[in-house]
């Protein structure tokens, strides 16, 4: 048999091999046992994803909107920084700052499963955390923030929006130096430039 008469004797294909992911009972386990001791990932939507190190500016900006919220929010809740958060899809981002409900952290045994506000700072993520926008929507995670730290800039998502399968906000701003914002149902207003490094 001739090449060319294999070639029309066997089917055709231009597809790629299946991607064998990972589930979160699998992650779990290979963090439990120190598998991935010293290297900075999250498990996002099956796949193991390596985070960029963080600048010196990432850092400082961590702080001052971790400063903002933990005066924002009264008693009754508690601000997580870089903690996993386990969204519906079975991924568990590690977003940079978590506000979730309940002050006393020993309550459960888990990572937190809700929040009222998750914050990320993008300096060299800002695709990649906007893509995290739909794992926060279809958890029910009712606002988004992102400040970028390139444009100078906090992204406001607020309105989660779902069809067919699909999840994302409806109402995405873009706020500039200058211009002030406060979290849903939140009375203490803050400036965009007071997030900034």
């Amino acid at each position: 048999m001739t090449l060319a008469e294999r070639n029309t004797a066997e089917p055709s294909t231009s597809a790629f091999p299946a991607e064998r992911l990972w589930t979160r009972e699998e992650w779990d386990r290979l963090v439990d046992i120190g598998f991935f001791a010293d290297e900075r990932l999250e498990f996002i939507e099956g796949r193991i994803v390596r985070m960029s190190p963080q600048r010196a500016t990432h850092s400082v900006a961590v702080e001052l909107v971790a400063r903002y919220l933990g005066s924002a929010f009264s008693s009754g809740y508690r601000v997580r920084c870089q903690l996993p958060f386990r969204t519906s899809d079975g991924s568990e981002p590690e977003p940079d700052l978590a506000v979730i409900a309940g002050d006393d952290p020993r309550v459960s045994k888990e990572h937190p499963s809700s929040a009222v506000l998750i914050v990320e700072i993008s300096d060299t993520t800002l695709e990649y955390d906007r893509r995290k926008a739909a794992l926060y929507a279809v958890s029910g995670v009712p606002e988004y923030w992102i400040l970028n730290l390139i444009s100078r800039t906090l992204e406001v998502h607020r309105n989660i929006q779902t069809s067919t399968g699909t999840a994302g906000y409806s109402d995405v701003r873009a706020l500039k130096a200058g211009e002030r914002v406060s979290p849903l149902n939140i009375s203490q207003d803050v400036s965009v430039d007071d997030l900034l490094p």
